[in-house]
């Protein structure tokens, strides 16, 4: 077993698959850089992210797949679920061996594997739109916390962007450590090292601004005034809204 340690990046992900080919590589396995770990047997190969390379494989897939099937390639990646990586490549050596499309031969491991794995982010994605709420900071920035089980904030980057063009805003990532930054013109991605006290993001309450814990007040009030008890359904109401999601909702903070 040979395994191609990439950075983690989707170009690096597409060079990796590219040098497959390139080397003539036979029973390999490709993983980011933090989880690779020598093996005691089969070597390991260093994959440097090449642009041109990943271009190619990009090309490739593009011209063998439809527009419906591109965005799930992507998606399948922002998963980070353990063998991915092999899962695509898999996914992508039978796509260069047929000569029509096979995005609906789910009896292939690797196309079912691909649906199954892209809709549950694509699922993810729109749940972060729904439940995102933004809070004000005092200097006028709107600030919000998630935590998703997938690394969906490429994915709604447009959403906000477009939702929320007249304000700056930051959507931040507990988990993955980065945020998307809108400065009223452009949307960037941030890496931030919060003060001891804020718990890595997760808590700014001594940074807000000072009308924001009315504001939510509000928000409970209103949230509170239109639920009707006798209609309650928990069963049904966290099949919508799943527990994990409740910490960063002001609306939820009563029931805890």
């Amino acid at each position: 077993m040979r395994t191609l340690v990439y950075d983690g990046s989707f170009p690096g992900l597409l060079s990796a698959i590219f040098e497959v080919y390139e080397y003539k590589f036979d029973d390999v396995s490709i993983l980011p850089a933090p989880r690779a770990q020598h093996a005691l047997f089969g070597d390991t190969h260093q994959v440097h992210t090449d642009e041109t390379k990943a271009a190619r494989v990009w090309k490739g897939l593009q011209q063998r797949t439809s527009p419906r099937t591109r965005p799930q390639i992507l998606r399948t990646f922002l998963s980070e679920e353990r063998g991915m990586e092999d899962q695509l490549l898999h996914y992508a050596k039978y796509v260069f061996s047929k000569n029509t499309i096979i995005e609906n031969d789910f009896s292939h491991p690797a196309v079912l594997y691909l649906s199954d794995t892209a809709r549950k982010v694509h699922r993810e994605k729109h749940r972060m739109e729904a439940f995102v709420r933004f809070q004000l900071t005092n200097d006028q920035l709107y600030y919000a916390v998630i935590s998703p089980d997938f690394n969906v904030l490429p994915l709604i980057r447009e959403h906000f962007q477009q939702r929320y063009a007249d304000q700056r805003w930051l959507i931040f990532d507990t988990r993955r450590k980065y945020g998307l930054h809108y400065d009223g013109d452009t949307t960037t991605p941030v890496e931030m090292n919060f003060e001891e006290g804020l718990a890595q993001g997760a808590d700014i309450a001594s940074i807000l601004d000072e009308k924001e814990s009315l504001y939510q007040q509000l928000w409970q009030s209103y949230f509170n005034s239109v639920n009707i008890a006798a209609r309650k359904n928990m069963k049904l109401h966290i099949r919508h809204m799943p527990l994990r999601y409740w910490k960063y909702l002001p609306e939820k903070q009563y029931l805890r």
